[in-house]
């Protein structure tokens, strides 16, 4: 099948929030080597017996055999709805609430359905996701199983070492995990090849939506030639989300387990009245007892100086955001899976990217302004089936939008006004707290002269 506007040069991308274009950094650049393996020893499950619950559903034994191996026992209820559709070759649209495992929703069916042996540069299978984090995890997911049945698995994400990604290709991988820029960066250069896709997917399709990729997504998408099938996997099904469904699926199934403003159910949510000033040792309170915390700032700027006075507060902390390297990041993530650190300080960057099970409380450092936000950060605690706690820190002068939130989120919080040693914090996350008396910082200039005026007159008051 030829489509002219298949030859034209891929577009850029451009975020939403700005209207700006996106300039990747240039392939492969990275201060760091990026290792590809950010969870996986964390979330590591013990074998299981086969059948599983997963043979119910018409997995084969092969695939059934994978997923025991991997520790896969039942699956969740979005996994129960989609793989018996997607078995069937039909293409599939899938939302669910966030942490609700839709990463095997459809990976098993993909590994099940292929079966051949991929040539050099032309994988069978190919799952699109937004963010580099989300590639490696998703990586980490399927691999297990996947080796098991004799399907290779491979992340191309961009920050990361471009000629590895290019060897690996070439020496064949039956499916690939890909950012969009950097698929299209290898499909410009004929280092990749998507003619022998079967099944596509398009993991976290609003997200890739909110942060301009669709063009790309669209791009790529003429250049799978070969009758496939797609599947579409997201939290919400509207805006530029149907219309890529309308555009490139063809009279799809939809399989919805809720609504789009749905949380977890195990979820808690807590809207906590906190100084400023006070902010970041409530934080190391709750997570010093709580375990695992997760804390959204909304810039990088925030997350660094966040990060930096909890490490003074003696909390085991990193931040997690785009300007560090992709190793630097995949670092972060990995010791915060395996307990080395347990605060993680991120932003947006990250909130697709966590799929770590034990996180037990997330904070949203300010209350966030849209309620999609909202519930994509909070979808990093109460996976997996277990539960978890939301904090949302607020002034005064917040309460009315976090009413307004809790509103359009369509949940029950509690709310009230908390101080460092203040007792409820005991009953969020009992157990002893110990943590430094923040670092007094002298002036280099010296002591203020009273009325903070300026030599020779002038305003007196801060006036700014």
């Amino acid at each position: 099948m030829s489509d002219p506007k298949s030859r034209r040069g891929a577009p850029r991308s451009t975020n939403r929030s700005t209207g700006r274009p996106q300039n990747p950094r240039p392939a492969g650049e990275s201060n760091e080597n990026a290792s590809g393996n950010i969870g996986s020893s964390a979330n590591t499950r013990p074998a299981v017996t086969t059948p599983t619950g997963f043979a119910d559903l018409g997995v084969s034994e092969r695939v059934d055999a994978g997923l025991a191996a991997a520790g896969f026992a039942a699956p969740f209820a979005i996994q129960t709805e989609a793989i018996p559709v997607a078995l069937t070759g039909e293409d599939l649209c899938g939302r669910a609430r966030t942490g609700s495992g839709k990463t095997l929703a459809f990976g098993v069916p993909m590994i099940e359905r292929v079966t051949q042996t991929a040539v050099a540069k032309k994988p069978r299978g190919l799952v699109l996701v937004p963010t580099r984090e989300l590639a490696v995890q998703v990586t980490d997911v399927l691999a297990p199983i996947a080796k098991h049945c004799g399907v290779r698995v491979l992340a191309v994400y961009g920050g990361a070492a471009r000629d590895k990604q290019v060897d690996q290709l070439n020496r064949g991988a039956e499916i690939v995990i890909a950012t969009p820029l950097r698929l299209i960066d290898l499909l410009k250069s004929n280092e990749a090849d998507l003619s022998d896709v079967e099944v596509i997917v398009l993991d976290e399709a609003d997200r890739m939506a909110d942060e301009g990729f669709m063009p790309q997504v669209e791009w790529i998408l003429r250049h799978v030639t070969k009758i496939h099938q797609t599947m579409l996997f997201s939290a919400t099904l509207d805006g530029q989300v149907a219309t890529l469904v309308k555009r490139y699926m063809k009279s799809p199934k939809e399989v919805s387990i809720d609504a789009p403003t749905d949380t977890v159910g195990t979820m808690r949510h807590l809207f906590l009245g906190v100084h400023h000033m006070d902010k970041n040792r409530v934080i190391a309170a709750m997570a010093n007892a709580g375990g695992q915390t997760v804390v959204f700032c909304d810039t990088k700027r925030a997350c660094d100086k966040v990060s930096a006075d909890l490490t003074a507060l003696g909390a085991s902390v990193s931040a997690l955001h785009g300007d560090m390297a992709q190793g630097a990041r995949e670092r972060s993530l990995r010791n915060f899976a395996q307990r080395q650190l347990n605060i993680l300080v991120a932003t947006d960057v990250a909130a697709r990217g966590i799929d770590i099970d034990d996180v037990a409380i997330v904070v949203h450092y300010v209350p966030p302004l849209e309620v999609k936000t909202y519930l994509h950060r909070s979808g990093r605690t109460a996976r997996a089936g277990a539960s978890g706690t939301v904090v949302t820190m607020m002034t005064d002068q917040q309460r009315r939008s976090v009413k307004k939130l809790t509103q359009e989120a369509g949940i029950t919080a509690t709310t009230t006004k908390v101080a460092p040693d203040d007792t409820f914090l005991q009953t969020l996350a009992p157990g002893e707290r110990v943590f430094r008396e923040m670092p007094i910082i002298e002036d280099p200039r010296g002591p203020r002269r009273e009325g903070g005026g300026r030599s020779g007159g002038g305003r007196t008051g801060s006036g700014r």
